[in-house]
């Protein structure tokens, strides 16, 4: 089974193909057991989401497999890694992934979200200098102000 790159993973399903996967879950639940297959589906429609309930679910629903169906679990670590990723939890992104490209090193898709979870990592980075520098500079202000007020 080939592995869609992350961008694919940005085109979120419409209301009415997501509609379908889960309706084919809820009914399967309803008769006592969905299928590996009909979990995976819906998981990777929510995962493609751009809610982030939904993308929570369908993380929560691959986790589910990987951990019940161990065949199941080099699909699992990708779309568990882009969803990670999409959520911005970079260290679990990059978790999933590095099991994967373990797995199969030379797996273009995974050392593609690997190169995007490191953009992710590094941006997160600047955003957080960038906060701490404009938090710094206004205890700066608000000190200069208090010490002038003493004077």
């Amino acid at each position: 089974m080939s592995l869609p790159y992350a961008a694919d993973a940005e085109t979120p399903l419409t209301s009415a193909e997501l509609s379908v996967l889960e309706s084919q879950y809820q009914k399967e639940l309803a008769s006592g057991h969905a299928s590996t297959q009909s979990r995976f589906n819906l998981a990777w429609g929510l995962v493609k989401s751009r809610n982030r309930d939904e993308m929570a679910r369908g993380i929560g629903l691959l986790t589910e497999i990987y951990r019940s169906d161990p065949p199941r679990r080099r699909e699992c670590l990708y779309y568990l890694s882009l969803g990670h990723f999409k959520m911005g939890n970079f260290d679990e992104a990059r978790r999933f992934n590095a099991l994967l490209i373990e797995r199969e090193p030379n797996n273009l898709q995974a050392q593609s979200l690997q190169e995007l979870i490191e953009k992710g990592v590094a941006r997160e980075g600047y955003i957080g200098m960038a906060l701490m520098g404009g938090a710094a500079a206004l205890g700066g202000v608000v000190l200069a102000g208090l010490l002038r007020r003493r004077r």
